[in-house]
C-alpha cells in the first residue's frame, strides 16, 4: 500500500468517526468494535455471581438464573452509561460490569444473613454511590491529575497478576499453567500485536477481536471448548425483578455501603483513563458526575433485578487505549450484545465458552494499555518533591499490602477486604497526602 493510500485510509470519514466520542461508525464496523468490548469484560462479569452463589452453596438453576441476571443488567447499566439518561451516565465509551471489589464483604453477608440480606445491601451501596456522584463537582478538588494519573496506574498495575491468571488458564484451574494454556495466550497476544501495529483501519481497530477469533478457532480444532453447555442453556430467559428479594440489616448495609463511597475512586480512575488514554484530555465535570452517579443507580438497578454492584470495567478502558475507538456508539452496542446474552442464555453460553486463556492472551495487553494511559497523565505534572511522594506513597500501598496480609489479619474481615483490594487503601493515600502536603513550585530537578 503506498503512503498516499496509507494516508487517505487513516483520514477517511468512516475511519474518523471511530475516534469521535459522538459519532456513529457504520454498522458494519461498529458491531466487531461493540462485540470485541463484550468478549474482554465477559467472563469477569459473570464470574462474581459464580463466586458469590457458590459461597453461598446454592442450588445450579440458582447460580444460572443469577449469571443471565448479571449479563441483563450490564448490558442496561452500559446503554445508560454510553448514551445518558438526562443526568446519569458519563456518555463516554465505558462498559459496565460486575464488580469484583464487593465479592470480599458479601460472601460473608450472604452466607451469613443470607442473599436477600446481600442484595439488601448492595442496594443501599447503590444509593450511597449516586449521591456521590451528585454531589462530586463540588469535590472535584480531590482529584487533580497528580491523583487521578496514580489511579489510572494503580488500576492496570493491580489488573496485570489477573491478566497472567487467566493466560495460565484461570483462577484455581485444574491444568493452570499448562503447556496448551500458554501457548493460546501467546497465540491471542501475537496476533492482535501484529495487527495492531501493522494492521490498517478496521484491522488495527479490531485487533483485540481477531486475536480472539483466532485463539478460540485453535482452541476448538484441539478439542479445548466444550459445548456440553451450550446444548443444555435455554433459548430465552426473562429477567424477573426482586426473585431473589431483599433484605435490610444494618450490619450488612454498614461495610457495604463505606466499600461503595470508597470505590468511587475506581469509577473516576476508569472515566479518567478513558479520556485520557482514548481522547488525551481529562473528563469534564458533567462526565465524571454522571459516570458515578449512573454507577450508582445501576447498582441499585442490579440489586432489584438480583445481580450485584456494577461499575466501569477496566479491560475495557484498556481496550480504549489500545485500539484508539472512542465511539460511545460502539460500547453502546456492545450493551446490546450483553442484553441479548441476558435474554438469550444460548448466546451467553457460546460466549463464555471461550477458554480463560484466549482471553488471557488479550487482556494482558489491555491492563498493560491502562498503566500506560496512567503514565500519559502523569506526564504533563511537575515531578516536585511533592508529587513524587503521592505517586510513590500510594503506590507503595496499592501494591505492597495486598502482598502481606499478615499485617493487617488481626482486623475486622470487613476493613481486611478494603486493604486487600490494594486500590482503595492507594486511593486513600494519594487523596489525603494531596490535601496534606504543602504546594510547591520547584520541579524535582531543581530540587536535587
Amino acid at each position: 500500500m503506498s503512503t498516499t493510500d496509507t494516508a487517505t485510509e487513516v483520514t477517511s470519514p468512516k475511519v474518523r468517526s471511530t475516534h469521535d466520542v459522538n459519532a456513529m461508525p457504520p454498522l458494519g464496523r461498529a458491531i466487531p468494535l461493540g462485540l470485541q468490548h463484550v468478549l474482554a469484560m465477559f467472563v469477569g462479569n459473570v464470574t462474581v455471581p459464580i463466586i458469590i452463589a457458590g459461597a453461598a452453596d446454592l442450588p445450579a438453576d440458582q447460580t444460572a438464573f443469577m449469571i443471565q441476571a448479571a449479563m441483563f443488567v450490564a448490558g442496561v447499566a452500559t446503554l445508560v452509561q454510553s448514551l445518558g439518561l438526562g443526568p446519569i451516565g458519563a456518555r463516554l465509551p465505558i462498559v459496565m460490569g460486575t464488580s469484583f471489589g464487593f465479592v470480599p464483604v458479601l460472601i460473608p453477608i450472604a452466607v451469613g444473613m443470607g442473599l436477600p440480606a446481600a442484595l439488601g445491601a448492595a442496594l443501599c451501596g447503590g444509593i450511597a454511590m449516586a449521591l456521590v456522584g451528585l454531589f462530586l463537582p463540588w469535590f472535584r478538588f480531590l482529584f487533580p491529575p497528580v491523583v487521578t494519573g496514580t489511579f489510572v496506574i494503580m488500576l492496570g498495575t493491580l489488573l496485570m497478576p489477573v491478566g497472567f491468571a487467566y493466560a495460565g488458564g484461570g483462577f484455581g484451574a485444574e491444568d493452570f499453567g499448562a503447556t496448551h494454556n500458554l501457548v493460546l495466550a501467546g497465540l491471542v497476544l501475537i496476533v492482535t500485536l501484529a495487527l495492531h501495529q501493522y494492521g490498517r483501519g478496521i484491522w488495527s481497530e479490531t485487533a483485540p477481536l481477531v486475536g480472539l477469533v483466532v485463539g478460540y478457532g485453535t482452541a476448538v480444532a484441539f478439542g479445548l471448548v466444550s459445548f456440553g453447555e451450550i446444548g443444555a442453556a435455554d433459548w430465552i430467559s426473562l429477567p424477573m425483578p426482586l426473585t431473589i428479594g431483599l433484605e435490610f440489616h444494618l450490619a450488612a448495609i454498614l461495610p457495604v455501603v463505606l466499600l461503595a463511597v470508597v470505590t468511587c475512586a475506581e469509577s473516576i480512575g476508569d472515566i479518567v483513563g478513558t479520556t485520557a488514554g482514548g481522547m488525551d484530555r481529562e473528563p469534564t465535570h458533567k462526565e465524571l458526575s454522571g459516570g458515578v452517579m449512573a454507577d450508582g443507580l445501576a447498582s441499585v438497578f442490579a440489586a432489584i433485578f438480583n445481580a450485584f454492584p456494577q461499575i466501569s470495567f477496566s479491560q475495557n478502558v484498556g481496550m480504549v487505549a489500545l485500539t484508539g475507538v472512542v465511539s460511545r456508539f460502539v460500547v453502546a452496542i456492545g450493551g446490546v450484545f450483553l442484553l441479548l446474552a441476558g435474554l438469550l442464555p444460548k448466546l451467553g453460553a457460546v460466549i463464555s465458552s471461550i477458554p480463560n486463556a484466549v482471553l488471557g492472551g488479550a487482556v494482558l495487553i489491555m491492563f498493560g494499555m491502562i498503566a500506560s494511559a496512567g503514565i500519559k497523565m502523569l506526564s504533563h505534572i511537575d515531578f516536585n518533591k511533592r508529587n513524587m511522594v503521592i505517586i510513590g506513597v500510594s503506590l507503595s500501598a496499592a501494591v505492597g499490602l495486598p502482598a502481606q496480609e499478615g499485617l493487617y489479619a488481626g482486623l475486622a474481615e470487613n476493613v481486611q477486604a478494603i486493604i486487600e483490594s490494594g486500590l482503595i487503601p492507594g486511593a486513600l493515600c494519594a487523596i489525603l497526602l494531596n490535601l496534606v502536603l504543602p504546594k510547591q513550585d520547584r520541579t524535582f530537578r531543581d530540587d536535587i
